[in-house]
């Protein structure tokens, strides 16, 4: 089984990023984690679906059985990066795979983003299973808080995955 954690954060010092670096380093498999941020932004805009960067990044999309998308939250909807990400895809990039919605933002009103703004696109690109999500706020990230030990280990166990830490 192989897993892709796609980060949709356009900050280099990114709580989205070191959520999803926890949630990979519960796995007992190793996972790919692509950082859209790394992409050449020219490409993204331009919708340059042919330059190499983004070719390889679609093909670790294409060879993933399990993708977790995470942003962060900005006026309720995820990041333009993001966006910017999924537009060069090809429609139905995600057909056949179990795609896990996270976000994360600074407050609750930004909770039903990952149903209302995430989860539609997700399922748009062919995804097979859309697991319910996870939306933390930006506060119980660094530390992470104990209360998200629960919610994290109810996602990961939604995985098709037999081996999680």
């Amino acid at each position: 089984m192989t897993v892709l954690f796609i980060s949709g954060s356009p900050s280099a010092a990114s709580r989205t990023g070191r959520l999803l670096d926890h949630l990979a380093g519960r796995l007992e498999r190793p996972a790919e984690i692509l950082r859209l941020r790394d992409l050449p932004a020219d490409a993204l805009l331009r919708g340059d679906a042919v330059h190499p960067e983004l070719e390889e990044a679609a093909r670790l999309v294409a060879a993933a059985e399990v993708i977790v998308v995470a942003t962060p939250i900005y006026k309720a909807a995820y990041t333009g990066l993001l966006k910017a990400f999924l537009d060069v895809l090809p429609q139905g990039a995600f057909s056949g795979k179990t795609v896990v919605p996270v976000a994360t933002g600074g407050t609750v009103a930004h909770l039903l983003a990952v149903d209302y703004a995430l989860r539609p696109v997700l399922s748009v690109l062919g995804a097979r299973h859309v697991t319910r999500g996870l939306f933390v706020l930006d506060t119980q990230i660094e530390p992470f808080a104990e209360e998200l030990r629960p919610r994290i280990d109810a996602l990961l166990d939604e995985l098709p995955l037999a081996a999680v830490a």
